[in-house]
């Protein structure tokens, strides 16, 4: 017995196998040009976060100490330069009995 070769895809009219390759196509489309829905990118970086504004207080304070004692120092030294350096290091005591 000699059957009919079959059809690849099942339709009874070529009307239905249009609007289906129309569908697919519109589909395939669809598929190439679609984006990625997960967000990859880096969080937004604020300013206030990298800038840390009590840490730069705290070293001013600090660095303002620092030249305090320094200022200290030169005075200290340039007196001593200024005079002849005496220093308070004779021994005359008298020793007790």
């Amino acid at each position: 017995m000699h059957r009919a070769s079959q059809l690849t895809f099942p339709w009874a009219s070529h009307y239905l196998q249009q609007r289906w390759n129309k569908a697919y196509q519109d589909h395939r489309k669809k598929v190439q040009n679609a984006k990625p829905q997960v967000d990859t990118h880096a969080p937004p970086t604020f300013c206030h976060l990298h800038l840390k504004l009590k840490k730069l207080k705290l070293e001013e304070e600090r660095l303002s100490i620092i030249d305090r004692d320094n200022r200290l120092l030169l005075d200290k030294i340039s007196y001593i330069m200024r005079t002849k350096g005496q220093t308070d290091n004779r021994n005359d005591y008298k020793h007790r009995r």
